[in-house]
C-alpha cells in the first residue's frame, strides 16, 4: 500500500503554477457614459490590443454575452448601490451568483467578483455588511461549484492606509481594524487577493510637490532626488511601488501574509481642468506605458521582489457622466466613440526586438554639449513613451551612473533606435543625440549593437536585466523542484 500523498506538497506544486505564470495587465471598462459603444464593439476593441484581462464595473449582461467564448478573463462587480441587499440576504446573494455569474460560465471566463468598489471610505455606512456579502457570495458560489474558479474580493482606496509613506510602516486607518480583520481573515480563508485601486495620480496632486513628478510617472529621478525608506534602506524609484510595498505592511501589521495585492484600478488623467495642470496627455501616456512595462517584466516591489502585483489600467473609455472635476472625467484611452485618446500597447515592449545587422557597430549616443535639461527630457521620453528598456541605468544596474546623465542618455537613446529604426524611429531627439562607430560599452554595460555582446559578432541586444535573469532563473529552479516533488507524489 502506498503511503498517504503528502497535502502539504500538492499545495506547494498548486502554488508554483500560479506563481511562475507571471503577472498580467488587464483594463477597467466603467458605465457613466452618456453613448458607449455596443458590447460586441468594445470586445472587438479588446481583441485588437490583444487585451486578455478585463474588470467591468457591473455585471452587463451584454457584455458578459459578447465576451462569451473569448478567452478573455472577466472580473465582475457588485455596484456599491446593490452591496446592502446582497449583505443582508443570502437568498439575494445566491440569486445574484445565478443570474450574473452561473448562468454565463463556462462560456464567459469569469474569474473574479469584485464586491463593491471603496466602500469603506466611500459609502461607510455600508461597512458592516461588507463581510456578510462576501460570505454570501462565496456560500452561493460554493453552492454552485464554482468556488475553485471565481474568487471574491472587495477594491479598497488608498485612503485606507493610513501614512504610506515610509512603508515599513504603513498602517491601516485604525477605524476600520474590526472589519479589515475580518476581511483579510476572508481572503486568507478562500485564497483571495486583496484588491487595490493604487492611484499614484491622486498621490502626486494630494502631496502638493513632496515628491517630484518623474517619482509618479516611472521617469528616472536625479541622483539627488532619489527616495528611500529609512527604516529599511530600500530604494523607491516610483510612488506605484511604495503603494503597493505600503499595503503588504498594513496588511502584515494586522498579522496577516501570504495575501496577494492585486491592482483594481490605476491610470493617469489626460485632461484637467485649469488647476489640474498634472493631467495631461503626454503624463497619461508615459504613466500607463511605464506602468505596463514595469508589470510585465515582473520585477517585483523593493519589499517584495518576487511577488508583482497584476494591474487593470484605468480605464478603456472616458466616462462623460462622472461626477467631479474635469480629470474623473478624462482618465480612459479612448473616447466612448471608440476613437483614440492616445495610443498604448498592452504587450510587454521592454522585451527584445531583434535588429538589423546594418546597424551594428554603429551606436544612438547623447550629445556631450547638449544642455543637461534637454537630455533629462529626452531621457524621460526615450524611457517613457519611446518604450526603450531603461531597466540597466537604474539604481544598482549594470550601466548606472549617478552623476553622469550623458552616459545614461546614451544608453537609452541606443536602446531605443535598434528597437525602432527599421519602423522608421530615428537619432536626433530633438538634437540631443548622434550616431556614432565607437562602441561606448563598459565593463558589464553592453550596448544593443555592440559586436563584443556574445563574442562572435551576432546580434546584441544590450544588457539583460538581472530582474528578468532572476525571473528565468526562479522559473528553471521552480520547474526542477516541481519535478523532484512529483516523484515524491508517485513513489
Amino acid at each position: 500500500m502506498s503511503p498517504k500523498r503528502p497535502q502539504g506538497v500538492v499545495m506547494l506544486l498548486m502554488l508554483m503554477a500560479f506563481d511562475v505564470s507571471g503577472a498580467f495587465v488587464g483594463i477597467t471598462i466603467g458605465n457613466e457614459m452618456s453613448n458607449p459603444p455596443s458590447a460586441t464593439d468594445i470586445v472587438a476593441i479588446l481583441k485588437e490590443k490583444k487585451i486578455q484581462h478585463v474588470r467591468l464595473i457591473d455585471s452587463n449582461h451584454q457584455m458578459l454575452t459578447a465576451l462569451a467564448n473569448t478567452g478573455i478573463e472577466v472580473m465582475v462587480g457588485v455596484p456599491n448601490d446593490q452591496l446592502l441587499r446582497v449583505g443582508q440576504s443570502r437568498s439575494t446573494a445566491a440569486d445574484w451568483i445565478n443570474k450574473n455569474v452561473a448562468a454565463y460560465v463556462p462560456a464567459t471566463n469569469i474569474t473574479y467578483i469584485a464586491v463593491g468598489d471603496e466602500v469603506l471610505t466611500n459609502i461607510p455606512n455600508a461597512a458592516l455588511v461588507l463581510v456578510p456579502a462576501l460570505r454570501f457570495l462565496q456560500s452561493a458560489l460554493l453552492a454552485a461549484n464554482l468556488n475553485t474558479q471565481v474568487k471574491i474580493s472587495s477594491p479598497h482606496s488608498m485612503d485606507m492606509i493610513s501614512k504610506a509613506f515610509p512603508p515599513s510602516t504603513a498602517t491601516f486607518n485604525s477605524t476600520w481594524n474590526t472589519i479589515m480583520s475580518r476581511y483579510l481573515q476572508f481572503l486568507k480563508d478562500t485564497g483571495s487577493s486583496f484588491m487595490l485601486n493604487a492611484q499614484p495620480y491622486y498621490g502626486y496632486v494630494g502631496g502638493q510637490g513632496i515628491f517630484p513628478l518623474e517619482y509618479a510617472l516611472f521617469r528616472s529621478l536625479n541622483p539627488n532626488s532619489q527616495i528611500s525608506d529609512p527604516n529599511t534602506n530600500l530604494f523607491y524609484t516610483n510612488m506605484f511601488d511604495a503603494i503597493i510595498d505600503a499595503t503588504y505592511n498594513s496588511i502584515q501589521a494586522m498579522n496577516f501574509t501570504g495575501i496577494p495585492v492585486l491592482v483594481t484600478a490605476s491610470g493617469w488623467p489626460w485632461r484637467g481642468g485649469p488647476n489640474e495642470k498634472a493631467a495631461t496627455v503626454d503624463n497619461a501616456l508615459a504613466y500607463n506605458t511605464n506602468l505596463i512595462r514595469h508589470v510585465l517584466n515582473n520585477s517585483g516591489t523593493p519589499s517584495q521582489p518576487m511577488n508583482q502585483s497584476s494591474t487593470y489600467i484605468f480605464e478603456l473609455f472616458n466616462e462623460d457622466l462622472r461626477s467631479g472635476p474635469e480629470s474623473e472625467k478624462s482618465w480612459g484611452i479612448m473616447f466612448p466613440n471608440a476613437t483614440t485618446v492616445y495610443s498604448l500597447s498592452f504587450e510587454d515592449v521592454a522585451t527584445t526586438i531583434p535588429e538589423s545587422p546594418a546597424l551594428r557597430g554603429m551606436f544612438c549616443v547623447a550629445n556631450s554639449s547638449a544642455p543637461h535639461s534637454a537630455l533629462k527630457h529626452s531621457l524621460d521620453w526615450a524611457c517613457g513613451p519611446g518604450s526603450a528598456n531603461c531597466s540597466a541605468i537604474q539604481p544598482g544596474q549594470p550601466c548606472y551612473e549617478s552623476d553622469n546623465i550623458v552616459a545614461v542618455a546614451s544608453y537609452a537613446f541606443n536602446d531605443y533606435y535598434h528597437r525602432t529604426q527599421a519602423s522608421g524611429g530615428t537619432c536626433s531627439f530633438n538634437g540631443t543625440a548622434m550616431i556614432t562607430s565607437t562602441d561606448p560599452s563598459h565593463g558589464s554595460c553592453i550596448f544593443a549593437g555592440s559586436t563584443g555582446a556574445n563574442g562572435d559578432g551576432g546580434t546584441a541586444s544590450g544588457p539583460v536585466s538581472p530582474d528578468s535573469f532572476a525571473s528565468r532563473s526562479q522559473s528553471c529552479w521552480l520547474t526542477h523542484l516541481a519535478a523532484a516533488l512529483l516523484l515524491i507524489l508517485v513513489v
